[in-house]
């Protein structure tokens, strides 16, 4: 590579200011020999790897196994590796939930990769919260970056039933709130929904931000679905190594793949595998780094001629590791080419087109339906508007009750995550089958974080009734794994004096997925008398992290990222009209 004074690489790049350059460089170079290293190859292309590795954090489990894959791969084409730690989120473990932690961690690795001398990056990450973080993160640092995902999990088995995390976990979960199981049957179910390191195995947040990281062309072809465990995962990880040298060879910066068509086709994988609702937040969020805004409006547009074609759980039946068996992202993508733009970079220097081309050929398979056999037929995802949501609401569409979907009744509401603990539950709760249930103040401020609160449990009473599904209605999220006619995202949120935080019980609800709309059937005038009955106090803090959060986060319709993370100007609009 070139070592040019102007054009700085490898160990010269980003030198230490101790006022002379010379210096900076003699010390930099003293110390890394502390561990071995000799000229030869400290002269090579410097390649970061990301270790996000974590005992919090079973979802990243194989990180050893891909480290020591990666590093081959860069050797083997002539880079030298250098791994360094960044932040980690496990789903599960990061309180009060991970997306509080998401831009964070977005700033850690943005951050790392501007303060250390390397050429290109590895981005290794599969939890749900990572890889979009790290996406964010490389898109604002800018230099060649490529994502590699950890994988998914393997199934389980629990008497004679294939299951896995995590949608089956909360079957199981309603199952025993509902008094069908007992307190035996749960316990032996907790055992087999996890039977290995890896990301959930549906459909969940963690598969679709991997699918989209492939949509976008920041993984090599197939990179999206080999399980975590498995020779095809190491395979994808060594061919990532190479890749990634190749990149700093050319200096393949992120701004030539992260374009408007990238994100085009990231938007119409996410309808067409059914994904996870918070990828919406996510892309957003990506998207804003790189100076687009998403219009809401028109991915729905796009929705409309999207279906649903990826058989996997919790709009399917499927698991990830059928889908890889499958063909995977290949097998999809050659479906949806009449929708895509081919001509989009990837990683590999090559268009979508061209990687399309080069992939071995399609064979029989049941897990990706043709275009003219969908599993559903508009995309997954529906964006909701009305008096209700006036900046724009979601619903999983795959995945709610068809009965639901155009559904008029009376709201049931909870304050706040602590009042529906309190009376979720009670068997005196005033709740009936065809109620909306509407939690307030889970949104990015309100709770902080946006949590996944949003897949409100149903009423015990009601359970044990056998009832199934109900509207539900927040301004939280919901996990990807999750199912239900669920309306999310409601923005403006309640915390900073959205109509939602104006809903009181007995209010009438109307939602129309035909018609798009999420309606509170009230007066424009007795909203107003509402509104000035009880002025909106927003969230503060008095220091930390958290004062920063509260004080900068944005709403989901701007990816709930921090105002000063987004990019200076807008460049444009996704997806184009």
């Amino acid at each position: 590579m070139t070592k040019d004074a102007d054009d700085p690489s490898g160990m010269r790049k980003g030198l230490v200011n101790y006022g002379d350059a010379g210096f900076s460089l003699f010390l930099r170079k003293a110390f890394i020999k502390g561990s071995g290293l000799t000229d030869h190859a400290l002269d090579r292309p410097v390649i970061g790897i990301t270790d996000t590795g974590s005992g919090y954090n079973p979802c990243h489990g194989n990180m050893p196994q891909l480290l020591e894959a990666v590093q081959r791969g860069i050797m083997l084409a002539g880079g030298l590796p250098v791994k360094f730690p960044t932040i980690s989120i496990g789903e599960s473990f990061a309180a009060p939930t991970s997306m509080y932690l998401r831009n964070l961690m977005s700033m850690d690795t943005e951050e790392m990769l501007r303060a250390q001398p390397m050429d290109a990056v590895v981005l290794i990450g599969g939890c749900d919260k990572t890889v979009p973080a790290q996406l964010m993160g490389a898109a604002s640092a800018g230099l060649p970056a490529i994502q590699l995902i950890t994988g998914s999990m393997l199934t389980g088995s629990h008497r004679g039933e294939v299951v896995g995390a995590c949608t089956d976990c909360r079957r199981y979960w309603a199952r025993f709130r509902a008094e069908d199981i007992d307190a035996q049957e749960i316990a032996d179910v907790n055992d087999q929904l996890v039977p290995s390191v890896g990301t959930c195995s549906v459909m969940g947040t963690a598969s679709t931000m991997a699918c989209v990281a492939e949509a976008l062309g920041m993984t090599v072809p197939g990179g999206a679905t080999p399980p975590a465990v498995t020779a095809d995962r190491m395979r994808v990880a060594e061919l990532t190594g190479s890749t990634v040298v190749q990149m700093a060879k050319s200096r393949l910066g992120i701004e030539r793949i992260l374009t408007e068509k990238a994100f085009e086709n990231a938007m119409r994988v996410l309808l067409a595998i059914g994904g996870s609702t918070n990828a919406i937040v996510h892309l957003t969020a990506i998207a804003g780094r790189m100076g687009f805004e998403v219009d809401l409006k028109a991915l729905d547009r796009m929705g409309r001629e999207t279906p649903v074609l990826v058989d996997l759980k919790p709009s399917g039946a499927h698991y990830m590791e059928h889908f890889h068996a499958a063909g995977g992202m290949t097998t999809l993508l050659r479906e949806l080419q009449p929708l895509l733009h081919l001509d989009a970079l990837t990683v590999t220097g090559r268009t979508l087109g061209e990687e399309l081309e080069r992939a071995r050929p399609s064979f029989p398979q049941d897990v990706v339906r043709p275009r003219d056999n969908p599993i559903y037929p508009q995309g997954g995802i529906a964006v909701l508007q009305g008096n209700l949501a006036p900046g724009g609401a979601i619903i999983k569409q795959s995945a709610a009750d068809p009965k639901l979907m155009e559904h008029e009744g009376r709201a049931v509401v909870f304050e706040g995550l602590e009042d529906l603990a309190n009376r979720i539950d009670s068997d005196d709760l005033d709740v009936n089958a065809d109620d909306v249930l509407v939690l307030k103040n889970i949104g990015p401020k309100g709770a902080p974080g946006m949590p996944e609160a949003g897949y409100i449990p149903l009423p015990r009473k009601l359970a044990r009734q056998g009832v199934k599904d109900m509207v539900r209605i927040s301004d939280g999220r919901m996990s990807g794994t999750a199912f239900g006619t669920i309306v999310l995202h409601v923005t403006p949120e309640s915390a900073v004096g959205g109509p939602l935080a104006l809903v009181r019980n007995g209010d009438r609800i109307r939602l129309s997925v035909t018609a798009r709309e999420i309606a509170l059937l009230v007066s424009e005038e007795e909203l107003a008398r509402r509104a000035q009955q009880q002025p909106v106090q927003v969230p503060r803090a008095d220091r930390g992290y958290h004062k920063l959060f509260l004080e900068t986060v944005m709403q989901a319709d701007k990816g709930a990222d921090f105002d000063f993370l987004a990019a200076p100007q807008v460049r444009g609009r996704v997806p184009r009209g």
